[in-house]
């Protein structure tokens, strides 16, 4: 198992975020929320996820991403996925 960073999953996301949805790198924090504090909507949350899957090579199921509210638990459920490799 390899051991992964939770600050380089992070900033992927922040990455993805800035990149695909042009949000201020300064309201990218842990706890914002993506759909109040980020605006995202459902199908930004699908162009997210489809995203990270081309970073990670790894598939991510649609019901493990049904219940991410914030940044964090983005990173969390991205952090989990890496480490079922």
């Amino acid at each position: 198992m390899t051991d992964v960073n939770k600050e380089q999953v992070f900033n992927q996301v922040k990455d993805a975020l800035e990149e695909l949805f042009e949000i201020d790198a300064a309201d990218i924090v842990p706890e914002a929320h993506l759909y109040q504090d980020l605006d995202l909507d459902s199908i930004d949350a699908v162009d997210l996820v489809v995203h990270l899957q081309n970073v990670t090579g790894k598939k991510i199921k649609p019901a493990e991403f049904s219940t991410v509210r914030t940044v964090d638990d983005v990173v969390n459920a991205v952090t989990e996925l890496l480490k079922e490799a």
